[in-house]
């Protein structure tokens, strides 16, 4: 047996799994399994007849999941979560939890490329089985597609500069290592916000990478088809870039734009929003470090007028 992987703690856990509004007998879904920290809180709500289904490509969560027979782990990126869920016969659930970004865990682990703190192959794979790493970005994608990430997800004033950087760099020799992508950086990164530019500089090409705001806009269309009337939806972000989407989504169904308004003025939105962002407090972000950037926002599904 498969021996489990140590995650930290999961972030805003009870605000989280409270948005969710738990039915005993209802069907869940946890689109970012990782520790299973949140799936476990949702099951200890669930009575006999409730259903939790699980979503996480990588190898090292799978490693945790639960021995309950309520419990399904689904080993896949929940870009794909309706068509796996019709697989299992669910065609509706009662409530979908989102923890998006990289667990601690992938941070921590150094083997795993994700992180500025330590020297290791420039991977950064969610799931381990797919061709596509920060190697083949940072060594075979075009300036001008370098030029693209970095401004798109990176934000990054030096995105241009950068991208000519490596360019000219990986044709002496190709680019490998954290270390190899930090040696090109360093000119170009003043030390007084090093850690804070590198940090957008591994986001940029992490998020390239993934995939992972195509899968998060697939994801936001896919759960007002796959939620009930009534049920809810509850999403962490970690930074704007996944937070502007969600928070639009929530609003009025769109990424951009504004809905359609009949000939009386009102527009038919699929969600009514559920309180206000929760942010962790400073208890649990002293407690837990990755909770400091976090945003919890909640909405509950509507009937369409």
């Amino acid at each position: 047996m498969t021996q489990p992987i140590s995650y930290h703690n999961p972030v805003l856990l009870n605000e989280t799994v409270d948005g969710l509004k738990i039915h005993p007998s209802g069907v869940y879904v946890d689109v970012t399994f990782g520790g299973g920290g949140h799936s476990r809180e949702i099951l200890s709500r669930l009575g006999p007849d409730g259903r939790l289904f699980a979503f996480d490509q990588d190898i090292d969560a799978q490693a945790n999941a639960i021995d309950d027979h309520r419990f399904t782990l689904i080993p896949q990126n929940f870009g794909y979560m309706k068509r796996f869920l019709r697989l299992y016969g669910v065609k509706e659930v009662d409530g979908i939890l989102a923890d998006l970004g990289v667990s601690s865990h992938q941070f921590d682990e150094a083997a795993r490329g994700f992180s500025t703190r330590f020297d290791a192959r420039l991977d950064m794979r969610m799931n381990q089985e797919q061709d596509l790493d920060a190697v083949v970005v940072v060594n075979q994608y075009s300036e001008e597609d370098l030029v693209r990430i970095f401004k798109a997800y990176g934000e990054l004033r030096i995105a241009n500069k950068l991208a000519q950087r490596i360019v000219r760099a990986r044709q002496e020799s190709e680019i490998i290592t954290v270390a190899d992508l930090k040696a090109i950086c360093a000119p170009l990164v003043p030390e007084r916000i090093e850690h804070k530019l590198m940090a957008q500089v591994f986001q940029a090409i992490r998020i390239e990478v993934n995939k992972e705001m195509e899968v998060l806009y697939d994801f936001l269309k896919q759960s007002e088809e796959v939620l009930k009337v009534g049920g809810r939806l509850s999403v962490i972000s970690y930074h704007s870039l996944e937070d502007r989407p969600v928070k639009r989504f929530m609003r009025n169904g769109l990424f951009e734009g504004e809905p359609e308004k009949d000939v009386f003025g009102r527009s038919s939105v699929p969600f009514k929003r559920i309180g206000k962002m929760i942010i962790p407090s400073k208890e649990e972000i002293k407690e837990n470090n990755r909770a400091r950037s976090a945003k919890l926002r909640i909405a509950e599904k509507i009937e369409r007028e």
